[in-house]
C-alpha cells in the first residue's frame, strides 16, 4: 500500500511527521531536515514497517480514500519509562566523548545504535533519557491512499 501521511500530537496538533513536503514546510519540519526527501511512502500493511497503531489504522482502506484516526501510546512508541533514563559516570562518557564533557539538551547514540538525550550531568553521574520524544503521546494520523499494490 502507498500513502500520504501526516502525524500530528493530538493534545496540540502539532506536526511531528509527514510525508507531503508542503506541510514540512509550512510548519519547519522542513528546516530541521534538509536533506530529507517528501513524498509518499509504500508499506506492506501487517508487515511491522511501520507502528502498530498506524498498521492496523491502514487496514481496509481504498486507493483515493482519506482517514484520520489516533494511536495511543501503546500502539505508537510506548509509554515514558523511568527505566529507559540510564546513568553513566560523567568521567567515562568524558573519555568516550574525547574529553569533552557532555552537555544536557545533546544526544548520545549507544552501542545499541539508540539515541539517548542528556538530560543532567553533574560531576559524578550524567542521566541519559533513551525514551522515544513520542513516548507517553497520544498520536494523531490523517492518511490518504495512494494506491495498493
Amino acid at each position: 500500500m502507498t500513502f500520504e501521511y501526516t502525524g500530528r500530537l493530538d493534545d496540540d496538533g502539532v506536526v511531528f511527521d509527514t510525508s507531503r513536503k508542503s506541510i514540512a514546510e509550512e510548519t519547519g519540519l522542513a528546516d530541521a531536515q534538509p536533506q530529507r526527501e517528501y513524498g509518499a511512502i509504500t508499506v506492506e500493511v501487517g508487515a511491522e514497517q511501520v507502528i502498530q497503531g498506524l498498521d492496523e489504522g491502514l487496514v481496509g482502506l481504498e486507493p483515493g480514500e482519506t482517514k484520520t484516526f489516533a494511536v495511543p501510546p501503546e500502539k505508537a512508541y510506548g509509554k515514558w519509562s523511568d527505566e529507559r533514563v540510564q546513568e553513566f559516570e560523567t568521567d567515562e562518557l568524558r573519555e568516550v566523548l574525547g574529553g569533552k564533557t557532555p552537555e544536557e539538551g545533546t544526544f548520545l547514540e549507544a552501542q545499541s545504535g539508540e539515541q539517548g538525550e542528556v538530560i543532567d550531568v553533574d560531576d559524578d553521574l550524567t542521566r541519559v533519557d533513551f525514551n522515544s520524544e513520542l513516548a507517553g503521546e497520544t498520536l494523531e494520523f490523517e492518511v490518504e491512499i495512494v494506491s495498493i499494490d
